[in-house]
């Protein structure tokens, strides 16, 4: 009995190693898990086309601009069908339909497909609208589910195998540009970032959908929230919103500390390295770097530099004492992340505006432009391409920012998703 119990306890060991093993590899929600944009992975591919390191392609029900995310063998994303497509939709706004997608990792059959209809008015479709649609938060999972937020169409909850847990409405308000964030997960809660659909930000329970807590009077801010790490080993939520960075307790939504920050409404999302947070946005385009940790108005303690080059709407990531990111404007930066001094500034080969945030990965920079494919940079303080990769059979839009866990990188359409790696 005895030697029975030690091998039922070494394999339940071993097990619970294994699922940390793989959960340490899954990408679990927009930018990461650790929200910055960067992957551990190693092996991945610098090259790739139709026909070459395609791993699976599978057709989606309907477009979107969220990023896929994964949980195990599933891997998640985001779809919209029914209306919306094009600008020219004279359809009726209440056949729009909300997707939720569950596709298998190691082949990329769809294991569910589950919808919701709109839970408020519909924005009508515009050029604005269309040209992401009504799609764009990347969802977020975890052994409990996954959680996506639709805009005015609130936060949908379901079980890993597809079952509707509950849906939550957090407002109908509405701005040009539509629905943006993405939701985050922290301890039990679902955070949202609703500034658009009522000027909150909301913490959701996982299991019930009930409000927790709430933080109202979230001006002009289309970021997902970060989760950061201090140095005394207590966490703070950071969101980036027109006029001020504000840090708020997660667990309680306490408002803790805030920061001048940038004059206009706010897209990029807040990265952190080493006790650090930088911050992009606005319109003319800003980048700030701060301390977390401080309480009531920080700037003049804690904000370390502000300089006049960020972006709008893409977010950077951090790698070696340098930021990178690639500007809704088609231009690479690489920027001394010690006081902002710009180290590079070049022309992307793209003629259109870019929506995709750039990732890091094996040393490499992905950015995924919308007309001409992926571009691959060596990330090094010198601009150095060294790929660029198109699947020509594929004639969407590319707005979504690729996933990467263990030697692949999952990227989608408005058409397909793919599973990228090197087929030797």
């Amino acid at each position: 009995m005895n030697r029975v119990c030690s091998l039922v306890i070494l394999l339940f060991i071993s097990s619970i190693g294994s699922i940390s093993e793989s959960q340490a590899a899954d990408w679990s929600q927009f930018r990461g898990p650790s929200g910055n944009g960067i992957s551990t992975s190693t092996g991945l591919p610098t090259e790739w086309s139709a026909d070459k390191n395609i791993t699976w392609k599978t057709k989606l029900p309907g477009h979107g601009s969220s990023s896929p995310v994964l949980f195990g063998n599933q891997v998640f994303l985001t779809a919209y069908s029914g209306y919306g497509l094009k600008v020219d939709d004279e359809s009726n706004p209440n056949e729009l339909r909300l997707h939720v997608i569950a596709v298998n990792r190691e082949n990329g059959e769809i294991m569910w497909d589950e919808s919701v209809p709109p839970l408020n008015q519909v924005q009508k479709i515009t050029k604005r609208i269309v040209d992401h649609g009504y799609a764009s938060g990347t969802p977020a999972c975890d052994e409990t589910g996954v959680y996506a937020f639709f805009g005015t169409s609130g936060v949908v909850a379901y079980d890993l195998k597809g079952k509707l847990k509950w849906r939550a409405d957090v407002g109908d308000g509405t701005a040009g540009f539509g629905s943006a964030s993405s939701p985050i997960l922290y301890k039990d809660f679902v955070i949202v970032n609703a500034s658009i659909e009522s000027d909150t930000v909301y913490a959701l329970h996982k299991k019930t959908g009930d409000v927790v807590w709430k933080a109202e009077n979230i001006v002009k801010a289309w970021t997902t929230p970060t989760i950061v790490d201090l140095p005394n080993g207590k966490q703070e939520l950071v969101v980036n919103q027109k006029y001020q960075i504000l840090g708020f307790d997660p667990d309680t939504g306490e408002k803790l500390w805030t920061c001048e920050g940038i004059q206009d409404y706010v897209v990029p999302v807040v990265i952190q390295n080493e006790g650090i947070l930088y911050c992009l946005g606005g319109r003319s385009n800003r980048s700030i770097a701060v301390r977390p940790g401080g309480r009531g108005d920080v700037t003049k303690t804690h904000k370390l530099w502000e300089v006049n080059v960020g972006a709008n709407v893409t977010s950077p990531v951090y790698y070696s004492g340098h930021l990178y990111w690639a500007s809704d404007r088609g231009i690479a930066f690489c920027l001394n992340a010690e006081n902002g001094e710009v180290v590079y500034k070049n022309r992307l080969p793209t003629k259109g505006r870019l929506y995709a945030s750039i990732v890091l990965a094996d040393e490499k920079l992905y950015i995924t432009t919308r007309d001409n494919g992926v571009v691959v940079l060596k990330a090094a303080p010198e601009y150095q391409e060294l790929a660029r990769n198109e699947i020509e059979t594929d004639e969407n839009l590319f707005n979504a920012s690729p996933a990467i866990s263990e030697g692949s990188i999952y990227l989608r359409t408005n058409g397909y998703l793919y599973r990228i790696a090197n087929n030797n």
